[in-house]
């Protein structure tokens, strides 16, 4: 799939780097990911807005002849608004990105105790 093929929605559905709204959402502050906004695929089809209903999907028009790996690849997974990140694994790499909340005089990447003992 390439860039051309998603259009971003300018709707902000995040706040501090989480989904207020999903209370299992992780929250990827401090991690280094940016929340991305909600996309239009290449069906016209609204990815990542949380309502998980858009009108050209084929869930909404579905009959006998659709075959349903025209929902099959990455244009149907939202990068950071997807059910996935709320698995263990998923919300222990995203926390193993954050940086420790250390004590106020800890220097964020150099030990500066190192040789004081």
């Amino acid at each position: 799939m390439t860039k051309k093929q998603k259009k971003p929605i300018e709707k902000k559905i995040t706040i501090n780097e989480t989904m207020p709204h999903q209370i299992n959402a992780p929250s990827f502050e401090g991690t280094g990911i940016k929340m991305q906004p909600p996309f239009i695929n290449k069906h016209g089809v609204v990815i990542g807005d949380s309502h998980y209903s858009s009108e050209n999907s084929p869930l909404e028009n579905w009959s006998e002849d659709t075959d349903p790996a025209i929902m099959a690849g990455d244009e149907w997974v939202h990068p950071t608004n997807d059910i996935g990140w709320n698995t263990t694994e998923n919300r222990e790499l995203l926390e193993s990105k954050k940086r420790p909340k250390a004590s106020p005089f800890m220097h964020p990447t150099i030990d500066v105790s190192k040789g004081t003992d």
